[in-house]
């Protein structure tokens, strides 16, 4: 670490920024930006036209600029106001205090994200992701959480595993890209989660990195009414940055626990003299390791936007987000029988042969018409491309079986993968907004068409070792049946023999070496192509009158699947749904809306939909409906918002582990599952310099009905009743300790049972977190400090062979320099 320290030393004094003679005749504006109430507005800004000189007003509302003598045009702006343009004549080393007050613009909202957002502060005032046109989030009736980039940099999250943890009823399923939100699961190979309101999926084995994104948000509840086949817990829409029309740029480099390195790049601003277009783009290096064994993460992300601006009513906006992988996949740590503390939460059960090769790129393309003042048309299509490179030693989820067929508790059985694959995900999405007023009601309009497509093409292949070797030691058998003994080869005590070797918990060493693979016996293993594509067309009207507003929108989709996709027997399969959606809002002060929703989601499942060809199926799709209740507020002159909702969401269909033996991923359908809860989130500053973020979750979701009576009436698995996280931040701005920070937060899990099957639980947990920042000029030195008292604990988990335990005490020590 020495020479690490040493390196940060010389970044600081290569970015230092010294005076020279030329900026002392600068002249000095200054001044201080509010709205027409007299509300300071932080975050806004000024750009001297022409050139790529800006400022941003900080949280008090003041901005500073220097220029040499000269005559600007100074044009001042932020989201929602009114842009308005000031001429000064600046004389050399003059001081000049210009104050502006910008006008609210009812009409100044995005119809489709294409351009950044200026603020810095935890509290996002709108959301794309409820309408499909920029909405209050006072104004949607349905429970939205999020967090921004501010909230992001200030934790060190660069995974949005570790950004969930700052949302009411959302947490880890596994440590994968992989999630429960309001008692259900939702994950990235699912093709349910979206990236810039597009439906797209991951790879699952990493969760994606945040170093390109404006904010993960989360639209809780069914979602397919605007966005089709979706989780009934809620859906995680991901937001990349957008360029701004300022110049910001900005640089960083991370060291810490696990041998972690990160050095991340941040470009936005004007391409051309007229700002007319826009350019952003974000880089991102990682080499780190991990407290588990074996376990590495080397990534590369390149990440451009560009923004166009043809004319003051039409605008298009590229997006491109390209992520290459290295790594090992890690499927866990196993314990010994039912001692959750007998192996170290350390042990992975990976070879040192063991690879995973990703790529992915998101590409995007989005069009904003305005052909008047109530007319506007959007188009947007994206693109997602997955490649997967797996070489693994995995477990078969089971212990190795004695002579009797009994457990070896010591002895994990294993088998090898060995896989290549590729996945495409196509959307195209098309709507008209129309806002019109017919008497005293105010209409604002969706109509649009969807679609969407997923294939897995022909070359997907699969080689497979695992099982047990038969007696002739000629060939496998899938599992071991005892009284068949003489059909398997055995041991010198009796025992049958496997096929691959398995992990011993009492000598972990020589089970994570490399591994002769030579002797196993391999055999292909079906992964046949799939494809399916859907159509949808939806209409929505967002009704205003008074202080009430009505939410009314309908969808229909029909989705087609091909069963035995690219083969003689080919099939077409179909289905079809009316998905309604209903919502009120009002206004019942100036800071307080309170609303109801209904909302009715669909999923059907497949073998292409749940992107395993293993699992079993065709399923009967997945049906679900959701009722909320809530209130949503904002005080503190806007800068703090409350939010509370109680929910009640009901599905039938959803698929488990079927637990049969020598087919562990095949899946099986449960009755109906029920979840209830009450939620509360607060977000913002207390004062300009207090930020603060905190939520409480209470989630009692249970199986209602099942074909195994038993199962009736359990938790489902990986949904803690209780959940509850704060993180503050505080900015010291006078006296000696001027330029620092102070970051503190808590998260509390509460405990989880494993699975349906087995009555295997995890214990609840509480993590400290803090954080420590000290700006100089443009320089930042930031200090995370994690889980800080050492706790113990697993963020999820299938059963005991396969947990998911989370890091322990860590550090990261980041220097960030912005420069224009």
């Amino acid at each position: 670490m020495k020479h690490n320290f040493t390196f940060l030393a010389f970044l600081f004094l290569l970015f230092a920024d010294p005076a020279n003679a030329q900026e002392k005749n600068n002249a000095i504006i200054q001044g201080f930006i509010q709205d027409d109430s007299g509300r300071l507005l932080a975050g806004s800004t000024v750009l001297v036209t022409g050139t790529q000189i800006s400022a941003a007003a900080n949280s008090d509302g003041t901005y500073t600029l220097r220029l040499p003598a000269g005559k600007f045009s100074l044009r001042f702006s932020f989201i929602g106001y009114e842009t308005i343009n000031k001429e000064v004549n600046i004389i050399a080393g003059q001081k000049l205090q210009l104050n502006v007050v910008l006008s609210e613009n009812n009409n100044a909202l995005q119809l489709v994200e294409i351009t950044g957002r200026k603020e810095k502060t935890y509290k996002t005032k709108s959301t794309f992701i409820g309408n499909k046109t920029e909405t209050d989030i006072k104004d949607l009736p349905q429970s939205v959480s999020y967090a921004s980039k501010e909230l992001m940099a200030d934790q060190g999250a660069v995974r949005v595993g570790d950004v969930v943890k700052n949302f009411s009823g959302v947490s880890q399923f596994t440590f994968y890209d992989d999630l429960t939100i309001r008692g259900f699961r939702v994950n990235g190979q699912s093709n349910t989660q979206l990236v810039n309101g597009f439906r797209t999926s991951t790879g699952f084995w990493k969760q994606p990195l945040t170093n390109y994104l404006e904010r993960v948000e989360v639209l809780k509840g069914p979602s397919s009414a605007l966005y089709g086949n979706a989780s009934p817990g809620g859906v995680v829409n991901r937001v990349t940055k957008k360029p701004l029309d300022e110049t910001r740029k900005s640089i960083s480099f991370s060291l810490g626990s696990f041998n972690t390195f990160r050095a991340l790049a941040d470009f936005t601003g004007p391409a051309n003299k007229d700002s007319s277009l826009l350019y952003r783009l974000n880089l991102g290096y990682e080499d780190a390791n991990s407290f588990r064994d074996l376990q590495f993460d080397k990534n590369v992300i390149v990440a451009p936007s560009l923004s166009f601006v043809a004319s003051p009513k039409t605008r298009l906006n590229f997006d491109l987000v390209y992520n290459s992988s290295r790594s090992r996949l890690d499927r866990g740590q196993a314990v010994i029988g039912n001692d959750l503390y007998s192996t170290p939460q350390s042990l992975a059960l990976s070879a040192g042969n063991d690879y995973l090769n990703e790529q992915t790129y998101i590409v995007s393309l989005s069009l904003n018409h305005q052909f008047t003042n109530k007319l506007s048309f959007n188009a947007g299509y994206s693109k997602t491309g997955y490649q997967e490179d797996l070489y693994e030693h995995r477990s078969a989820n089971a212990y190795a079986k004695d002579k009797l067929g009994a457990d070896i508790p010591n002895l994990v059985a294993m088998q090898i993968f060995q896989r290549k694959r590729k996945r495409y995900i196509d959307n195209f999405t098309g709507y008209f907004n129309y806002n019109e007023k017919t008497g005293p009601i105010q209409h604002k309009i969706v109509a649009g068409y969807d679609y969407g497509s997923e294939k897995m093409p022909v070359g997907a292949s699969q080689l497979t070792a695992s099982g047990y070797r038969n007696a002739a030691n000629t060939g496998t058998i899938a599992s071991y049946v005892a009284k068949d003994s003489l059909k398997y080869r055995r041991d010198t005590q009796g025992n049958p023999v496997p096929n691959v070797a398995s992990f011993n918990l009492n000598d972990i060493l020589n089970s994570q070496r490399l591994q002769d693979d030579s002797k196993s016996i391999f055999a292909p293993t079906t992964l046949s192509p799939t494809y399916y594509y859907l159509h949808a067309g939806y209409v929505q009207d967002q009704l205003k009158i008074g202080r009430l507003q009505a939410l009314l929108g309908i969808r229909y989709e029909y989705y087609t699947d091909f069963l035995n996709y690219a083969t003689p027997t080919q099939q077409k399969t179909h289905s079809s749904a009316w998905l309604p959606r209903f919502g009120l809002v009002y206004t019942a002060s100036s800071n307080i809306n309170i609303y109801s929703t209904y909302v009715m989601g669909y999923n059907p499942q497949t073998a292409a939909t749940i992107a395993n060809p293993n699992a079993g199926g065709p399923f009967a799709p997945v049906t679900s409906n959701m009722i909320e209740l809530g209130a949503k507020s904002s005080w503190l002159d806007d800068r703090l918002a409350i939010t509370t909702s109680i929910y009640q969401i009901e599905q039938k269909n959803t698929l488990y582990n079927a637990n049969v033996a020598g087919q562990p991923d095949l899946l099986r359908p449960v009755g109906k599952e029920r979840s209830r809860g009450v939620e509360f989130d607060i977000t913002g500053r207390i004062t300009p310099y207090w930020s603060l973020l905190a939520s409480y979750a209470y989630n009692d979701a249970k199986i209602t009905e099942s074909g195994i009576p038993a199962e009736v009436g359990l938790q489902k698995p990986n949904a803690p009743k209780n959940m509850a996280n704060i993180w503050t931040r505080y900015n010291i701005t006078k006296g000696k300790l001027s330029g620092m920070g102070l970051g503190l937060g808590a998260n509390y899990v509460d405990r989880r049972t494993l699975s349906i099957n087995v009555t295997q639980s995890i214990p609840s947990y509480t993590l400290v977190d803090a954080a420590l920042f000290y700006n100089i000029g443009k320089v930042q030195l930031q200090f995370n400090a994690n889980n800080i008292t050492g706790k113990k604990y697993w963020v999820g988990g299938y059963d005991y062979i396969r947990l998911f335990p989370g890091a322990p005490s860590n550090y990261l020590l980041t220097l960030t320099y912005t420069f224009n």
